[in-house]
C-alpha cells in the first residue's frame, strides 16, 4: 500500500463508503489498510465487508476506562502502519493516549462550521438558533474536542422552514464530496501540519475554505 489508512467508524459508515467509491474510481490515491468499528452491528463494516476490505470490531468492556479501550485500540492498528487515521462517524472522544500514539495523523469531519457546534446535535442547534449558514468542518484532532487546526470548511445556506432531516442530508452531500478529497491530497502529501498551522503545498493555509 503505496498510503496506506484506517477508517474508525461507529454506524451508517455513509463517508467510509464515499471514499471507497473515491478510491474505486481512481479519484483518491489512498488504501484503505483496515476499517475499525466500536459496534459490531454498525452497518458500515457490512459496506467494508462487501467491498473486500479488512475490518475489526473493537467493543467496549465493561468497566474500562477510554485509555484502556484506547490502548487496545492502537494495539489492532498500530501493525497496519497506518499514515493516517480517518475517523468517519467514529462516536467516542478518543483519549490523549490515543492522539499521541499517532500524532498529526488524525482527522475527524464534522457537521458544523466549528468553533460553533462542537460535539453533538449541531443540526438541531443550527435550526433551533435560526442559523443562516450551516457548514463541515475538516481538522486535525488533537486533544480537544472538535477543537484541532481546521483543514478545510464549506458552507452551505439554511433554507427557510427547511427540516433536519432535510438539512442532514445536505450536510451528508458536502462530506461525501469533500473527504474522499481531502483524503487524496493527503495521500499526495499535500497537506501537513507544521507549529499548529496547516499547510498546503508547503504555504501556510490561512483560510479553510479556500482549499481547491
Amino acid at each position: 500500500m503505496n498510503y496506506p489508512i484506517v477508517i474508525l467508524i461507529s454506524g451508517n459508515g455513509s463517508n467510509l463508503q464515499a471514499i471507497i467509491n473515491a478510491i474505486n474510481k481512481g479519484k483518491c490515491r489512498a488504501s484503505i489498510a483496515t476499517v475499525v468499528s466500536n459496534h459490531q452491528d454498525a452497518y458500515g463494516l457490512k459496506r467494508a465487508k462487501e467491498a473486500g476490505l479488512n475490518c475489526h470490531c473493537v467493543k467496549v468492556h465493561s468497566g474500562e476506562s477510554r485509555e484502556e479501550y484506547d490502548k487496545r485500540l492502537v494495539d489492532i492498528i498500530q501493525p497496519y502502519h497506518p499514515k493516517l487515521i480517518v475517523l468517519a462517524g467514529f462516536m467516542r472522544i478518543l483519549s490523549a493516549y490515543f492522539v499521541s500514539s499517532f500524532p498529526q495523523q488524525i482527522i475527524n469531519i464534522h457537521p458544523s462550521l466549528l468553533p460553533k457546534y462542537p460535539g453533538l446535535n449541531t443540526h438541531r442547534q443550527v435550526l433551533q438558533n435560526q442559523d443562516r449558514e450551516h457548514g463541515i468542518s475538516i481538522h486535525y484532532v488533537d486533544q480537544t474536542l472538535d477543537a484541532g487546526p481546521l483543514i478545510y470548511q464549506e458552507k452551505l445556506q439554511v433554507h427557510t422552514n427547511e427540516s433536519e432531516a432535510q438539512l442532514i442530508q445536505r450536510i451528508h452531500h458536502l462530506e461525501h464530496k469533500a473527504y474522499p478529497r481531502i483524503v487524496d491530497y493527503f495521500a499526495k502529501q499535500r497537506i501537513s501540519l507544521e507549529n499548529q498551522t496547516v499547510l498546503f503545498d508547503g504555504q501556510p493555509l490561512t483560510n479553510a475554505e479556500s482549499l481547491p
